[in-house]
């Protein structure tokens, strides 16, 4: 909701009794979990939750992607779970693989899978994917894409992404403001990262953006030029801004929902064929089937400071060890 990173007016206080329950609730769940009320899965393994307290895109997918690129480059066999949001499987767990469609995994899960070709297990219910990658799956340390806030799943490290631009918009709870949960929450995770800006206690992460590749997966490169853009992404602003950063010019510019399930009508409807179109690479693997020659993506790396790779790494195999 756009009022929420802007200054405060006064009919957003009408919503402040549901932000009040809303928050009410999220510390009952949570404090129903941690007293053993409600029941919770323990993994043997590791597990390593990365999510955010505001809704939106904070840069959690490419910090995820980073995370288990720095694993493996450590030795470890790291294995990802989702809920697969914009997805439907007809069972569960299901395991990703290279025939597995946006559809029924979700775009997320899909663009992990096909950039680090390791284990990653969809549920909506995040502990039996736990439970399937323990068990069935050769990894030893568990990540978790999104799930702060789902604590049936127990885990060993917290990590949240924050924007570095938007951060936390009013610092209100839903609906008044972005907040799943209060900015208190923050004194009891092991990790904050700062997507794109520097803050005190918290580590940067820089996104950078390599060649733009064809989303058909043929071979190709794409010049600096006038062309179309479009993203369906937490916050489409960023990406059409590191479009410009990268020296396109953009004409026409289309956000569309986040998770939307692209069709070719999408694009007929919006856009012509006389320009390149750059969309997202999680846009990308919702559209390869029916992708034109002229439509690219833009791959985004982050980029992890050492002031998060080391502690991280040493409380890992901390950890680790109590386990075995």
């Amino acid at each position: 909701m756009p009022f929420w990173y802007q200054p405060m007016q006064w009919w957003v206080w009408l919503l402040w009794p549901f932000a009040l329950l809303m928050q009410c609730i999220s510390l009952a769940r949570r404090f129903c979990f941690q007293r053993g009320w409600f029941k919770s899965y323990q993994s043997p393994l590791p597990v390593v939750v990365v999510g955010n307290i505001s809704v939106g895109g904070n840069g959690k997918t490419p910090f995820v992607i980073s995370l288990c690129e720095l694993l493996i480059k450590h030795g470890y066999k790291p294995g990802v779970i989702s809920r697969g949001y914009g997805g439907k499987a007809d069972a569960y767990p299901l395991i990703v693989n290279e025939h597995t469609s946006g559809k029924e995994a979700g775009d997320e899960p899909i663009l992990i899978y096909q950039r680090l070709q390791i284990p990653v297990v969809v549920d909506p219910v995040r502990s039996n994917a736990a439970d399937y990658l323990a068990t069935q799956c050769d990894v030893d340390v568990i990540i978790t894409d999104d799930g702060l806030q789902h604590y049936a799943l127990q885990r060993d490290i917290e990590i949240v992404v924050v924007d570095g631009k938007r951060r936390y918009g009013n610092q209100h709870i839903m609906p008044m403001g972005p907040l799943r949960e209060s900015v208190s929450r923050l004194s009891d995770v092991d990790f904050i990262i700062n997507n794109g800006a520097i803050h005190e206690g918290e580590a940067t992460m820089m996104l950078v953006a390599s060649d733009c590749k064809r989303v058909d997966g043929a071979p190709g490169s794409l010049s600096k030029q006038q062309v179309n853009a479009c993203a369906a992404i937490g916050y489409p602003p960023r990406f059409f801004n590191t479009l410009v950063e990268q020296g396109f010019t953009l004409d026409k510019q289309v956000p569309f929902a986040d998770h939307h399930a692209y069709t070719v009508n999408d694009f007929v409807e919006q856009f012509d064929n006389d320009k390149p179109l750059l969309m997202t690479e999680k846009d990308a693997v919702k559209c390869t089937a029916f992708a034109q020659p002229n439509w690219w993506y833009l791959p985004i790396d982050g980029q992890l400071p050492d002031t998060f790779i080391q502690p991280f790494l040493k409380k890992l195999t901390q950890i680790k060890e109590l386990k075995c």
